[in-house]
Order: structure tokens, then sequence, then C-alpha cells
């Protein structure tokens, strides 16, 4: 499969950085678009047009500053135009509550970070094969 735009919303600069190295590290070219708060999350949904492109995956924290990642979650899922696209809640928390209700807001998959750094690269190397190489998403 050729490359796919992914949209990372996350407010820790570490995060961004190592999620972004681990995607490059793949012989895929994928665009990356970091957003680092829930309001500028949905701001750029709103803002979507012809000149920019609808992502093809969205890797979403819940701890965001402004919006919380369970809004911005609400606002993709309940909005015909993006609702198709595949969201990959990627956080801290492993509460069963942030959990159970990712997945009542129709989250694609909840995957908790781990704490190693060479465990977190691993896991987006696997999501990346998964979603990315396994998976078909929409085209638009």
């Amino acid at each position: 499969m050729k490359g796919i735009n992914i949209l990372l919303i996350e407010d820790n600069e570490g995060d961004i950085l190592l999620t972004t190295e681990a995607f490059e590290e793949s012989k895929i070219v994928n665009k990356i678009i970091a957003i680092k708060d829930g309001k500028e999350a949905i701001n750029f949904f709103e803002s979507l047009n012809n000149k920019r492109e609808i992502p093809h995956l969205v890797l979403l924290d819940i701890n965001l500053p402004k919006v919380s990642g369970h809004e911005v979650l609400m606002y993709i899922k309940n909005n015909d135009r993006f609702k198709s696209i595949p969201v990959i809640m990627l956080t801290t928390s492993s509460s069963e509550k942030d959990i159970l209700q990712s997945y009542k807001n129709h989250v694609n998959c909840y995957i908790t970070k781990p704490i190693d750094v060479t465990d977190f690269m691993k896991a987006i190397t696997k999501i990346e094969d998964f979603w990315v190489n396994i998976v078909s998403i929409p085209s638009k």
C-alpha cells in the first residue's frame, strides 16, 4: 500500500517525536500532521476543504488541553464527513472508564502507551503494520 495521511493529535512533544520517528523508519512514506490540542483538532476538521486532505487515520490522545480527546472523538464520529476515518485512541490512561467511554463513542481501537521508549516504538510500528499494510482504509 502507498503512504497514508495520518493526523496525530497529541500534546506531549516527546510522544510526537517518537511517533513521527517510528513512522519515518518504515519503508512506507506517510504524511503526518501533528496537532497539540483538542480545540485546534476540531478547527482542523472544520477547515478541511479541497486544499487540505482528509486524514486516512487519526491517532488521538485523551488528555489534551482545551478540548479532551473524548470530545474530539465524538466530534469526528458524529460528523457524516469524517465518521468513517479510523481513530486510534493512543493514551497513557489505562482507566476502564476511559476505555469504555472511547468504545461507546466508536473509537476503532484503544492502545495504552507503553512507558518504555523501545516498547513505544514497537507499538507504533505495529500500528503502522496493521493500519497501513493489512487493513483497507477508505480513500476518502
